[in-house]
Formats: structure tokens, sequence, C-alpha cells
């Protein structure tokens, strides 16, 4: 604990951590998003770039050695949206971990008031939603936070922090004691019981918190954040040098004001480290050189809230944010806030409107069948995050038993669901990044009306209505930038429509994937159980027959379906399934299918799938995902084959390629071609062994030198990056044992002769964990020689010597 009187500022970083939810609403998964290359999608590349290393964030010393390695997490105040972090809970375990362990540290730090606010749920702008909607957002955002963080959020971030007193409202009647907003957002304050005085153009004094009295009675805290230097954070590259960012920092304290001053900023938490390479850095640098020389006192706003609870009132500029300075306009109107100043935002009122219109169309039959089922169909749809939060049948029960009329029987379950499904993403399709960038054609905009299909598809299923016709037509008046596009309903058609499947489309589709995957082709989204015989074998040739259930996670539909599909070379799949009631006729069709098969007649396995089952599918008809994996697998062995030709040609002409070469003469470009080839081949191989070899490595490059001949370094570089870690991991499997150690050594040692882009990041968080256990004592007493193999391992990995 600090001294209750410190002639320093209070310090607090915040950080709103949020992409978009990206996945699939049919697959509940993430697609491959080639923007985002070389990693699978921008959840994968910012993880790496930005949430991964806020975790583990390097300190050097004055040598440019690893001093020390710091989780952010828990020295700054940060907020997650929800959506997020589940993705980070399904593919980014350890990140997601040390985050959670990050609030737990700082409640331990900051007096029992850990770090983490909660955020509104998916980052819908709330001053332009209904009451309704936002206290489902809040609740949604609440119970996500107690799920993860295991206590009740003291503060709560608003997305874009936009804002109107209604928004606070439900806020304060939640039980919400604070929130963050920029300083233009202020309209008036004063000393409690003084006069009220403008803001003015430069904003509201950040340096103290403000009570904001509501009109029910209520109130709430409010922190305005510096907004010059969250601008220059964001913008200006301030996190080009810790030391300029500190002095920045400490620039905001007024040497006059005295004790007790509050230095804070916030921006998006991508700006350290996705946005500005390295800038977790010049943050761990700067909060550790603050403490260390006693210029601050680290803080949050729970903890400096309790010891300095506000003294001046404010009044709020209402429907206004911190990323549009017209307000809230530029989720709803061509304000012209946009990221390329040559496009037309007259597409952003459009999609709203007809976005608000399916809201309420969705709603009706919501709030209609809702109440046959649920005894307040608004109270379920605020609870039923809970079912999203725990899969377990267990919490459906007793959310059903709360929140139903009377016991259900299984189709009015399903209904139930259906309902709530619908709700949900009647709610995602409202997720602000829809709107924010430059074309209703961008990633995030179709994103949105994905969302708003399912939701249709839903409600059409549950009411008979065809919504989505209706949402076709009303986007025609969306224009969009993309003249190949032309609006709104080119987008749906093309962006869109493809997308959609029902149950009957899955199975079909699956039916194509299990040619090629099996099991691991099953989304997320779905239960697919699977039944038949082995797979039928004809040269080149392969099919497929059998049944399969499949069951949504979400809803619980189920449907039972034969299916047939058949891959006769290339890229010629045909997948098809045949529903109830046609499962009768299904043994002779088969059989019929297989006559066909065996007697390697293959355009009547075709015609019999076409004509005779009800839903088919190809490869073209595949999500990206699937798509890719089973072209993968049908050009594999051609690769093969062409990569055998390379070796085969190489090794024959090995010897003339070198006589040509030493003679200065130009070598035929079908031989190094070969040549190029089967030697980068060859060093990927020994790259990916579980011990690469320093001395083959070493001749394949001077082989490839002579002949003039360059690798790809990039790609190289990943496969290098996977063995590392596999090599660390060693270490960890079997402590004490010297193999391992000299191992990966000998592999770091030659990384200043390999031609390869290599990010040690992970090997040097996996290294000093290890090095914190064995300082801790947790793997016992070594002998002293796998002790100095464990320390000059360090020494190659520049980590500074312990002290």
């Amino acid at each position: 604990m600090y001294p209750s009187a410190v002639s320093v500022p209070y310090l607090c970083i915040h950080g709103h951590f949020y992409q978009p939810p990206r996945e699939n609403p049919w697959l509940d998964r993430i697609e491959v998003q080639d923007s985002a290359a070389p990693f699978h999608d921008w959840n994968e590349r910012i993880t790496a770039e930005c949430y991964a290393p806020m975790a583990a964030a390097r300190i050097l010393d004055g040598a440019g050695r690893i001093a020390a390695i710091v989780n952010l997490y828990s020295q700054i105040s940060f907020n997650f949206g929800p959506t997020l972090l589940a993705h980070l809970e399904r593919h980014a375990g350890e990140t997601y971990a040390a985050i959670l362990e990050a609030d737990r540290e700082s409640a331990r730090r900051f007096g029992g008031h850990g770090s983490a606010l909660a955020q509104a749920y998916n980052h819908t702008i709330l001053p332009l939603a209904p009451r309704r909607d936002k206290v489902t957002q809040v609740r949604w955002g609440i119970a996500d936070f107690e799920h993860r963080f295991r206590r009740r959020p003291e503060g709560m971030w608003l997305p874009e922090t936009a804002v109107d007193l209604e928004t606070l409202e439900v806020l304060a009647e939640e039980g919400i004691r604070f929130t963050v907003l920029a300083p233009q957002q202020a309209r008036r304050v004063r000393r409690s019981g003084g006069p009220w005085q403008e803001a003015g153009d430069g904003g509201v004094d950040s340096r103290r918190p403000y009570l904001i009295r509501l009109p029910s009675g209520r109130s709430l805290a409010l922190f305005f954040y510096h907004g010059v230097v969250a601008r220059a954070v964001a913008f200006e590259r301030l996190l080009s040098s810790g030391e300029t960012f500190l002095s920045r920092l400490l620039a905001i304290a007024d040497p006059a004001a005295g004790e007790n001053q509050l230095v804070h900023i916030a921006t998006d938490g991508e700006t350290y480290g996705h946005h500005h390479r390295f800038g977790e850095m010049a943050l761990a640098w700067a909060l550790v050189e603050a403490e260390r020389r006693g210029l601050a006192r680290l803080t949050n706003y729970g903890e400096y809230l309790e010891r300095h609870p506000p003294t001046w009132e404010v009044e709020l500029a209402e429907n206004t944010s911190w990323s549009c300075a017209h307000g809230v306009e530029r989720w709803r109107a061509d304000c012209g806030c946009r990221l390329d100043g040559g496009t037309s935002q007259a597409w952003r009122a459009p999609l709203r409107q007809t976005l608000e219109w399916l809201r309420d169309s969705v709603d009706a039959v919501f709030e209609r069948q809702g109440g046959e089922l649920f005894r307040d169909p608004w109270a379920a749809r605020d609870a039923a995050v809970a079912i999203h939060l725990d899969s377990d049948p267990d919490q459906l029960e007793r959310f059903l038993g709360r929140h139903c009329h009377r016991p259900l029987a299984a189709p009015e379950t399903i209904q139930a669901l259906q309902l709530l499904e619908m709700q949900r993403h009647a709610q995602l399709m409202f997720t602000s990044c829809g709107w924010f960038f430059d074309d209703i054609s961008g990633l995030e905009a179709v994103q949105v009306l994905l969302y708003a299909a399912r939701a249709a598809q839903l409600a059409e299923s549950l009411a008979g209505v065809p919504l989505a016709a209706e949402v076709e037509t009303r986007l025609a008046s969306a224009p969009s930038n993309q003249p190949h596009l032309g609006n709104g309903r080119g987008v749906w058609r093309r962006r869109v429509q493809p997308q959609v499947a029902t149950l009957e489309q899955a199975g079909a589709r699956h039916a194509v994937v299990h040619l090629f995957d099996g099991a691991a082709g099953v989304p997320p989204a779905l239960v697919i159980d699977t039944a038949g015989g082995p797979l039928q074998q004809a040269g080149r040739a392969r099919l497929a027959t059998g049944s399969m259930r499949l069951t949504t996670r979400r809803t619980l539909e189920a449907i039972d379906l034969a299916f047939a599909a058949v891959h006769f070379g290339d890229h010629n799949v045909v997948g098809g399934v045949l529903p109830h009631p046609g499962l009768e006729r299904w043994a002779e069709l088969e059989s019929g299918i297989h006559a066909a098969f065996r007697r390697a007649d293959l355009p009547a396995v075709v015609r019999l799938i076409d004509r005779d089952m009800g839903r088919t599918a190809t490869l073209a008809d595949l999500p990206a995902d699937d798509r890719r994996r089973a072209l993968r697998n049908v050009i594999a062995s051609g690769i093969e084959d062409a990569r055998a030709v390379y070796r085969t040609l190489y090794h024959a002409h090995a010897q003339l390629l070198s006589f040509i070469i030493d003679l200065g003469a130009p070598a035929p470009p079908e031989l190094l071609t070969a040549a190029a080839r089967s030697l980068e081949d060859a060093f990927a191989a020994e790259l990916a062994r579980d011990a690469p070899d320093p001395q083959r490595l070493r001749e394949l490059l001077r082989e490839a030198h002579r002949l003039g001949l360059e690798f790809d370094g990039s790609a190289q570089g990943y496969t290098l990056e996977r063995t590392l870690d596999k090599l660390v991991a060693a270490i960890a499997a079997a402590p004490g044992e010297l193999a391992p150690v000299e191992r990966l050594a000998g592999v770091l040692g030659l990384l200043p002769e390999l031609p390869v882009q290599v990010n040690l990041w992970l090997v040097e968080t996996r290294y000093h964990a290890l090095r914190q256990r064995l300082r801790a004592g947790s793997w016992g007493s070594r002998e002293e020689t796998w002790r100095g193999a464990f320390a000059a391992l360090g020494e190659v990995l520049r980590f500074a010597p312990e002290a």
C-alpha cells in the first residue's frame, strides 16, 4: 500500500481491448480472412501482435537484453469485449488465463479492486438502441464478466464511449459504479454546491472524478481521460519511446494542484503492439520506471474512486462518443467520419433503418410466441446469456424451470431456444463495427448482415414470415462504393445469401467434407453423428455413403439424413443427402450407387445422387475453410508427384548442374527449378524435425548458395518457430535432462546462419516461465551441469543474467 499522502500523482492507463464477433452464424467459427495473412484471421493476428504480448511484455536493460517479462494487464485498467474473451478462451487459452489471473493480481495490488471493467455485450452503440436493448446489453455484459472474472464489476466500458442519460440510468440501475468517457463528452462542471461552468473546447479537467446526478435520483461516477495524450498515443507515435511516453504522462499533472491528482488516458488496447509494434514494451517500461523512480503511484479506477470520491459534479453532453466528431452519427449517417476520404457513407442510414425494421419484426415474433412459453419473454432474454456461457444441460433445465410457465415438451424446448437464438442474432446485428468503416461490402458490414440473415431465418422458421426477402429489398437503397456490387442488395446476394444454410444444406456440405476430413470437418455449431460402411476406393475415385444425424448445439434442432458423396478426381466432387420421409427408399438407392461405383460408372453415380437425393453440394458450396482443406487434400497427391519428379530430376543431374555452374555457364532453368524445389523441401523437412541437424541444414544452405538459389525465409521461419516451441516444451517435460537443452541451444545458435525470419517471442516467453519455476524451486535442485547449460540458453535468447 502506498502512503496516504505523497506528492506524486496517481497513474492509470486504460486499454479497451475489443474485436467484433466474426463467427459465421451457421458454423460458429471464423472463416479464413485473407486480409489477415499470414494468419488465419484477424483475431488470430491481433492476438499474436497484441493480446499475448501484453501478457508477457519485455523490459530490456541497457545492453538490449531481456531484464524482465511482465503481465501488463495486472498493472493497467482494462476491458475486454465479451465476444473476444469467448474467442480467446477457445483459441488462445494461455492468453485468456493470463488475463483472468491479471485481474486477480491487480485486486491484490490495488486494495481489493480488480482492474478489469465489464463491457456492454457486443459493442452496440447504446444511445441508438431502445431502452430494452440497452438493458439486455448491460445485463449480458455483467453476466459474462461475472462468469469469467468471478466477481461483480465495478465499472463498465461503453462501446465507443457513446453515451446518453438513459444509458447511464441503466448502468446505475444494474449496480455499476463508474464509466470512462472522452473529455469532450462533458457539458458543464462544478464543485459540489457551486456554480456551473462550461467545460469549454478543451474539455473537462481529467485529473479528478466527477459525479453525475441522474433524473431518477441515482448517481454515477465518471472519469474523463486526458484526450491530448491519448490521441498522441494512438495516432502520433508517442509509443516509439518509453521515456518520452512517461514524460508526456507525467506532464498531465499540475504541480500547483497538490496531491491526489489522477493522471489517466484511455485508448484502444490494440494500440499496444498491433497498431504500434512494440508499443507494449514502451508501456511496460513507462510503468515500471514510474514506480521504480517514485514518479507516480499506479492505480486503477476502482481503487482511486474508493480513496477519492468525487467532489465535483458534471452534466453530460448527450449522444456523443470518442470517435465521431458529430456525436453518434457515424453509426447512422453520412456524417463525414471515414477512413478513405473518397468514399460515400450514404449506405449507413439505409443499413440501420433496415436492421431496425428487422429488429422490430423479430421482436414481434418473440413477444407473441415467447409469451406462450415464458413468464416474461424479455426477462428470459436478459437471462439467456447464461445458457450461452455454460453448455451444461443442467444449466438449460434450470433456466427453463425459472422462466417458463410450465415444463416444456421437447418441441417446445426447441422453439424456446430458437426464439432466444433469434434474439441473440438480433442483438449481434447492431455491432457498431458494421457502420464504422467505409463500405457496406466490408468484412464488418457483411458480418452484421450475416447476423441479420440468421435472425430472419429463425423468424421465418418460427412464424412463416418472409423477412429475408424484405431485408434484401430494403437494402437496395444502400449504395455501395463498389460498382460491381451496386448496393446493399448486391452485397446481400453475393456475400450473405451463399453462406445461409439449412440443416439439409449443412448435411449435403458435410457429406462432401466427410470424404476428406471425416469428424475433423464438423463445425462447432453442430453435432454430427455419422454411420456407414468404410470409404470405397477405386483408383483415384472415392465413395462414402451412410446416415447422419445433425443437431444444432444452440437450439437442439435435429435432422436425420442419408448421405452419399463421390470424388472422381481433381475438383470433381458431389455429395447429396436424402431427408426423411425419403429414407424408406434409401437402401435401394444406396445399393444402386454402390453397384454403379463398382463397375466404375461414375457418371451413373453422379446421376443417382443428383436425381434422387433431395439436396446436393460440390466443393464450390463448402464454407471457405472446408473448401480449402478439401482442395489441399485433392491436390496433395499431385503435389507429391511433382515433388518426386523434381527430386528425381535434380538427383539425376546434380553433378551435371554443378559442372555447368563451375564453368560459369548459364544453367538450364528447368534444372535450377528442380534443384530449388528439392533443396527447399529438404530444408523445410529438416526444420520440421523434432531435433533438426545443424550440420544437415548447413549442407543444404551451402548447396543452395553455390547454385545461386534463395529459400522463402518467411515460410521457413514459420516452420522453425513451431519446431522451437516443441524443443522448449521438451525441456519442460523433462526437467534436469541435458539433451533437450542442448538441442534447443544448437538450433538457436544456428539462427544467424539461416536465411529465415523467426519470431522468438514464444520461445522467450516459455523459457522465462521455466526460469521462474526454477527460481521458485518447483523443479527442485538440479545438477550444476544442467543449470549451467540452462543459463547459457538464456544468454543465447538474450536474457540478462539473474541477480
